[in-house]
C-alpha cells in the first residue's frame, strides 16, 4: 500500500537543506537534530559527502548551521563533530535535545565490531564531551528533556539480529542516573502494533512535552521484495514512514494513543528526485512553538533534508482518535 501524508501535515514548498547550501564538500544532507538554544534555531545534519553526480560517497560528517526563523539556515564553514579513528568508522544521525541550560547530542556510530549509540553533550557546538556509547548493536536514540521519576529517560531501538533470526526491531525506553549508566528498560513500541510496519518502528525526534502528554514521532518500516531500483543502489526494497504516537506523562513507556498511518510519507516531488534511497522518510526534529505549531525535521529519500507543520491539537487528535 502506498501511503500519503497526514492532511493534517503541511510542507514547506522546497526542502530546508541540501548540498548546495553546504560551503564544504557535501552530497548526502539529511537526518538532522533540530532545537532552540540561546535565543537561535540550531540544526546538526547529517553530510555524507562525495559526488552527486557520480553517485559516489566517500566519508560521513555532522554539520552545523543556524536560523532566526526555522526555515532559512546559514551553515557554518565546517563540520562541528567527527569522530574516525581505528576503531570508529563514523559517527551520523544527530539528534538534539535542550536539558537544565546545556544541549545533548544523540548520535549514531558504526565500528568495525558493531553499531553504537553515543551521548555528547556540548555549550557552544565547539567542544563536544562524549558522556556514553552503548555496547552493539543499539541506536536511533532520543533523549526526553527533563528527567521523570528522578531520571533521565531515552527512547531507543536495540537491534537484536541472532535473536529474531531476520530485521524485526522495535522501540525501547532506558532510564539512567546520569546519562552513563543505562538500565531498567522497558519495550515500548513493538512492530506488530504499527500497521505500516513490517521491519522495524524505531525512534524519530526527540518528545515534546504536552498537557495530555509526550508527543513522540517515530519510524516505520516497511520490507516490500517485488520493489526494485529505487534509487543509487541495485536495489531498495524499503518504505520509510513518520509516524506519531502519545506516552504518559509519568510513565513514557505507556503509549496513551498513536495514529494507525503514518504522519509524513514521501509525495513530493523534491523529496524523491534523485534520492539515494527513495520511499524514506526519517523525523529527526521537533519544535513546540508557543503559537501552538509545531515545525516538523526529516530526512527525505536519505537526500535532502525538509520540514513540515502541524497544529498541536491536530497531532494530538490523530493520536487519541
Amino acid at each position: 500500500m502506498n501511503y500519503q501524508s497526514s492532511p493534517v501535515i503541511k510542507k514547506l514548498s522546497r526542502p530546508v537543506l541540501t548540498y548546495r547550501d553546504i560551503p564544504y564538500k557535501a552530497a548526502l544532507i539529511f537526518n538532522a537534530g533540530v532545537t532552540k538554544f540561546n535565543g537561535k534555531y540550531v540544526m546538526v545534519f547529517r553530510n555524507d559527502y562525495g559526488s552527486m553526480d557520480e553517485h559516489k560517497l566517500e566519508g560521513t560528517n555532522i554539520g552545523l548551521a543556524y536560523s532566526d526563523n526555522g526555515i532559512d539556515w546559514k551553515v557554518e564553514p565546517k563540520p562541528c563533530f567527527v569522530l574516525h579513528d581505528d576503531e570508529i568508522r563514523r559517527a551520523y544521525d544527530p539528534r538534539l535535545t535542550v536539558i537544565d541550560g546545556r544541549c545533548y547530542m544523540c548520535f549514531a556510530v558504526d565500528t568495525n565490531h558493531g553499531l553504537r549509540g553515543g551521548i555528547a553533550v556540548t555549550d557552544d557546538f565547539d567542544k563536544f564531551e562524549i558522556l556514553s556509547l552503548s555496547a552493539p548493536d543499539n541506536r536511533n536514540m532520543v533523549l526526553f528533556p527533563e528527567k521523570i521519576g528522578g531520571y533521565f529517560c531515552r527512547l531507543e531501538r536495540p537491534m537484536p539480529v541472532y535473536s529474531r533470526g531476520r530485521d524485526r526491531f522495535d522501540t525501547w525506553l532506558s532510564y539512567s542516573p546520569d546519562f552513563k549508566f543505562w538500565g531498567e528498560s522497558k519495550l515500548v513500541l513493538k512492530v506488530e502494533d504499527v500497521p505500516f510496519a513490517n521491519d522495524k518502528v524505531g525512534p524519530g525526534a526527540p518528545p515534546v512535552k504536552t498537557e495530555k502528554g509526550w508527543l513522540a514521532t517515530f519510524h516505520g518500516v516497511i520490507r516490500d521484495e517485488s520493489m526494485g531500483k529505487n534509487g543509487w543502489e541495485a536495489s531498495w526494497k524499503k518504505k520509510y514512514y513518520a509516524g506519531i504516537m502519545l506516552l504518559d506523562l509519568d510513565d513514557p513507556s505507556k503509549i496513551i494513543g498513536m495514529s494507525k498511518e503514518p504522519l509524513i510519507a514521501t509525495d513530493q516531488a523534491y523529496e524523491v528526485e534523485n534520492g539515494f534511497r527513495c520511499d524514506v522518510i526519517f523525523p529527526g526534529g521537533m519544535l513546540l512553538e508557543d503559537s501552538g505549531e509545531v515545525k516538523i525535521y526529516y530526512g527525505a529519500s536519505d537526500t535532502y533534508e525538509c520540514m513540515a507543520t502541524a497544529d498541536v491539537n491536530d497531532l494530538l487528535k490523530l493520536c487519541l482518535d
